[in-house]
């Protein structure tokens, strides 16, 4: 059940932070996914799992 939920109700900090990370989140994802077609590790694919589910989250604003 989705109550009354509003953007503004975020606190500054929060923002802010999001903003950053939504400029920052696209280089990390393209870096690491060559870094894993290069060099394919375990640790490679999960960091690219959450840094790819963290950009989903930021953009279509789950959170």
């Amino acid at each position: 059940m989705k109550g009354n939920f509003n953007k503004i109700k975020y606190q500054p900090w929060f923002r802010t932070c999001r903003r950053i990370c939504g400029q920052f989140i696209v280089p990390f994802v393209i870096f690491q996914f060559i870094r894993t077609l290069l060099l394919p590790t375990v640790f490679d694919v999960l960091l690219l799992a959450v840094f790819i589910a963290i950009a989903i989250s930021i953009y279509f604003d789950v959170v």
